[in-house]
């Protein structure tokens, strides 16, 4: 993972994204804490099924988790 502060907040932005609508969401994420897919969707101006393709792959690579339908970094 690399490391920079932004804002005061350290983002460590995990190696294995190469997407750049991964690596806004992640930064979404790490922002803010958790969003449902209609946050993202909403707060990203991408379509929900993009959202839903981007949250599968950060779960399958173990950098999210959804909670009571809300996707929160890990």
């Amino acid at each position: 993972m690399s490391a920079t502060t932004v804002q005061g907040i350290d983002v460590s932005m995990p190696e294995d994204l190469a997407s750049p609508r991964a690596k806004l969401v992640y930064l979404y994420l790490t922002a803010n804490g958790s969003a449902t897919a209609d946050e993202l969707r909403s707060a990203l101006d991408v379509n929900k099924s993009t959202v839903l393709s981007i949250t599968g792959t950060l779960r399958e690579r173990g950098h999210l988790e959804r909670r009571n339908g809300r996707y929160e970094l890990v």
